[in-house]
């Protein structure tokens, strides 16, 4: 996502990202634009017409997050692409709602029944509200008076922006309709494969068929309407975003601690001095160092905090300024618990990027953010890598 997407701000507490596709639809308005009007195009208007399509995209993703709370799913970030868009949850909160039952608090493992069903109404909302938005529109529109021809074709042009604000929402209704995953027809098949398999099959499964579909469109928008071929180039760039994501969750759910943790590294001592620490810090390759006292490891630091208190109170003690709040795991812990230590910020606590791993109360290894980014892009790579060799 990260690799992939721009973030844009904030959105009702959720991260919002456009995804570095969606600026190939400005191009694609601006030449089409150009091509219908025999060389010439409107600048202006094309811009406003690719902010209505963003904007549309955007409801139809808020109508997504806000649904999903109704079911106790917490939405972390939503991708905009063009003309569709990926919500990504925060699925250990979503798990956890997933076992409490609201009236007694019991822990109750909900029926994969339930589930798959939830699955389909999540989906369908997206589609209904953009015709929702697109009749309210059209009702408006009308009632104004102004004449915006609102079935003349094309439908979608620079130099109609209102009759462009209907059909925009219209046609992303249609579009996520079709039964290619990410989109809510993609998701609402998936579902009804989750039935009788499990869910990451289900999701590579329909990931296949949304490749498939994507060829088709792209193959056929070249003897035909350009828009296909956008959409999909659209539909394609989402399905390997879904499959690079299945992969990293298959890393983080089944790879432990133990596998990728740095058993050779630099630790300091509370009583070493701030700019002993630094000449410390600067042969080596870490950001972050455990500071140990015998065989106890009391806190942490990092290489910005000691550069910070060097220049703000001038040389001390590594103890009067490190973080004494310690991450912990075992060997046996999985990535996903790690990532979610490392991901999460904690209110009224220092924010660390090392885990330290700990073995009958002693320090035998260490995982910060940097490694272990960079342990699950090797490791998602290799499984992608061994099956593709095993499906050919």
């Amino acid at each position: 996502m990260r690799s992939w997407s721009i973030p844009v701000g904030r959105l009702f507490g959720v991260d919002v990202r456009i995804h570095l596709t969606f600026f190939l639809l400005p191009l694609f308005v601006f030449w089409t634009d150009y091509n219908a009007n025999n060389g010439s195009a409107n600048g202006t208007g094309d811009l406003a017409l690719v902010g209505i399509i963003l904007a549309c995209v955007a409801a139809h993703e808020i109508g997504h997050i806000f649904a999903a709370r109704q079911f106790g799913m917490i939405a972390k970030a939503v991708i905009l692409l063009p003309l569709t868009g990926v919500t990504v949850y925060d699925e250990s909160r979503g798990e956890k709602n997933d076992k409490i039952d609201k009236n007694d608090k019991a822990e109750k493992p909900r029926p994969a029944a339930l589930l798959w069903q939830r699955e389909i109404r999540l989906a369908l909302v997206g589609p209904v509200v953009s015709l929702a938005l697109a009749c309210l529109a059209a009702g408006v529109i009308t009632a104004a008076g102004h004449g915006a021809d609102l079935w003349k074709w094309p439908f979608l042009k620079a130099s109609n922006l209102p009759r462009s604000l209907v059909w925009a929402n219209i046609y992303l209704a249609v579009l996520n309709l079709m039964p290619a995953y990410p989109l809510d027809g993609g998701r609402i098949l998936r579902a009804f494969l989750a039935r009788t398999t499990d869910a990451s099959t289900a999701t590579r499964r329909a990931v296949s068929i949304s490749s498939a579909i994507a060829m088709v469109l792209m193959l056929a928008g070249l003897f035909s309407d350009n828009w296909l071929t956008m959409i999909g180039v659209i539909v394609f760039s989402a399905a390997q975003l879904e499959e690079r994501a299945l992969v990293f969750q298959s890393v983080l759910d089944n790879v432990r601690i133990e596998e990728v943790m740095l058993t050779d590294f630099a630790t300091l001592s509370p009583a070493d001095t701030l700019e002993d620490a630094l000449e410390k810090a600067v042969h080596s390759l870490q950001d972050d160092f455990p500071v140990v006292r015998g065989s106890d490891t009391v806190g942490v630091i990092s290489r910005q905090r000691i550069l910070d208190a060097l220049r703000s109170e001038g040389n001390g003690y590594v103890q009067a300024v490190m973080n004494k709040f310690i991450e912990a795991s075992v060997r046996q812990d999985s990535l996903a618990s790690a990532f979610r230590k490392l991901t999460t910020r904690s209110s009224g606590v220092g924010n660390s990027s090392i885990i330290l791993v700990v073995e009958d109360q002693r320090l035998i290894g260490i995982v910060t953010l940097q490694n272990l980014m960079h342990s699950m892009a090797l490791l998602a790579e290799s499984r992608k890598l061994k099956r593709d060799e095993a499906d050919s």
